[in-house]
């Protein structure tokens, strides 16, 4: 028979719930998110520069989240660079509307890679440490190829901004799985036997 710990958490366990709770929200920023880019693409072109320039703006704070739940957990230089590339995103996109759908689709492209990248190399790198991140990881690989892929279509004649939408909804497919993923294991952690 198990019981619950009653000792202070651990550091891991910590970090886990911080990053339970962070990807709960991303997950449904990601959603409303790709809903109001579908509803509104073709209806409001003010409102869809506002929501193009709030995606890439809002990953920079999700990243502050990250690296404050990861304090003490090591190096955090890859969620710097992400932030980096995060805060030059948002600004090319706002350069990138003056030129049209296919340049901001080419933004939109390559930052998608980068920070695919940067999420599966911290994913490899928190299995270690946390466990239940292959959903992360399979995310950060995902992203690399759908922002080829953006780069690659983007003067396609069907290809438009709300082909973003997607994106974003795998997204948070993703993070709702890391999410569940982590309490599971932050559970295991904090679950001792008897006498342990």
């Amino acid at each position: 028979m198990s019981v619950t710990s009653t000792a202070p958490v651990s550091a891991p366990v910590h970090t886990a719930q911080a990053l339970r709770t962070l990807y709960f929200v991303r997950a449904a920023f990601s959603l409303v998110w790709a809903s109001l880019l579908l509803l509104l693409a073709p209806a409001s072109p003010a409102l869809t520069t506002t929501l193009l320039l709030l995606y890439p703006a809002w990953d920079v704070l999700a990243t502050v989240g990250d690296i404050r739940a990861n304090r003490g957990a090591g190096s955090q230089l890859p969620q710097y660079v992400n932030i980096a590339v995060g805060s030059l995103t948002t600004l090319a996109v706002g350069l990138a509307l003056r030129s049209g759908v296919p340049t901001v689709l080419v933004v939109y492209g390559v930052w998608a890679a980068l920070t695919g990248l940067i999420q599966l190399l911290l994913g490899l790198r928190r299995r270690r440490q946390l466990g239940g991140q292959w959903p992360m990881i399979l995310s950060g690989g995902q992203s690399v190829l759908a922002g080829v892929s953006f780069i690659v279509m983007a003067h396609a004649p069907k290809m438009g901004v709300a082909n973003l939408a997607g994106y974003a909804a795998f997204g948070a497919f993703y993070f709702l799985l890391a999410a569940l993923r982590l309490r599971k294991a932050a559970y295991i952690v904090r679950t001792v036997r008897p006498g342990n």
